[in-house]
């Protein structure tokens, strides 16, 4: 069997100390593993502007690499490799009110659709309770609240006024329907 040197200790020769690691501000990991990052053209845009001197050295280490093979050595699945950008789908801007029965002589109202406005489902909740004196909630499924008691009709003036971007014309009545 072959006898392995072992590693070497101590300062090392034509190494500067204390060593200085750069990050990168895209994918914050350090320089050289910026390649194996799925959006590696963006870290080269920030190490061009932030590093330009760093930049050089890696374009120089890169020199003997042809870049047209860089998406076949990539990997492709698992850890950060699968991250994607997310598409904001273009969802229709609309709130639909209903009133649902709840027991015999009870109603709640269901709110849907506040967050395609882009406003906080909770705070929303929140505010309904207070306004109305009654418990409110965000349900399971989403993207609707559900209001005690029988409050559509004071909704149409108080949705407009609460939160500007919702116009009244974006509201819909959707009458009683079961849950």
């Amino acid at each position: 069997m072959a006898e392995v040197e072992p590693l070497p200790s101590g300062p090392q020769e034509g190494v500067e100390y204390p060593l200085t690691l750069y990050y990168c501000g895209n994918c914050t990991m350090p320089l050289e593993y910026c390649e194996f990052y799925p959006q590696y053209e963006k870290c080269k845009e920030w190490l061009e502007q932030n590093l330009p001197d760093e930049f050089e050295k890696m374009m120089k280490l890169n020199d003997g690499k042809d870049d047209g093979d860089d998406e076949k050595k990539r990997q492709k699945r698992g850890g950060k490799g699968m991250m994607r950008a997310k598409k904001k789908e273009e969802v229709e801007k609309k709130i639909c009110l209903s009133r649902a029965p709840r027991g015999k002589r009870k109603s709640v109202t269901v709110i849907t659709g506040l967050s395609t406005f882009g406003i906080d489902l909770k705070v929303a909740s929140k505010f309904f309770a207070n306004k109305f004196s009654c418990g409110s909630s965000v349900t399971g499924n989403g993207d609707e609240i559900v209001v005690q008691g029988d409050v559509k009709d004071d909704l149409f003036d108080i949705l407009p006024e609460k939160w500007s971007e919702i116009d009244e014309d974006l509201i819909d009545d959707l009458g009683d329907q079961k849950r």
